[in-house]
């Protein structure tokens, strides 16, 4: 097995666990009895597209991509620090 090989079939693999990943997400989201299941599912969603775009930044070659997948993760941290922030101050009288 060539090195060639050797990527492409662990990217492959890859995608394959993190779309898995991403469905059994989506139904935590859709059922999550509470807001705060639904807040760390959307913060689990965001980590598993920054893993999705590392993947295909090493799958293409085009490392330029991590640079976009760093922004993704502040920003989705940014995003959940407000919603925590959110459901804090809601929950106060």
């Amino acid at each position: 097995m060539t090195e060639a090989q050797a990527i492409d079939l662990a990217t492959t693999l890859s995608f394959a666990m993190l779309g898995v990943a991403v469905l059994a997400t989506l139904i935590r989201i859709l059922r999550g009895p509470t807001l705060a299941d639904r807040i760390l599912g959307l913060d689990m969603l965001n980590i598993l597209g920054v893993g999705l775009i590392a993947v295909f930044a090493v799958r293409a070659g085009y490392y330029l991509y991590v640079d976009i997948a760093v922004a993704l993760a502040l920003v989705g941290f940014l995003s959940t620090a407000a919603f925590a922030r959110y459901l804090l101050s809601r929950d106060e009288p």
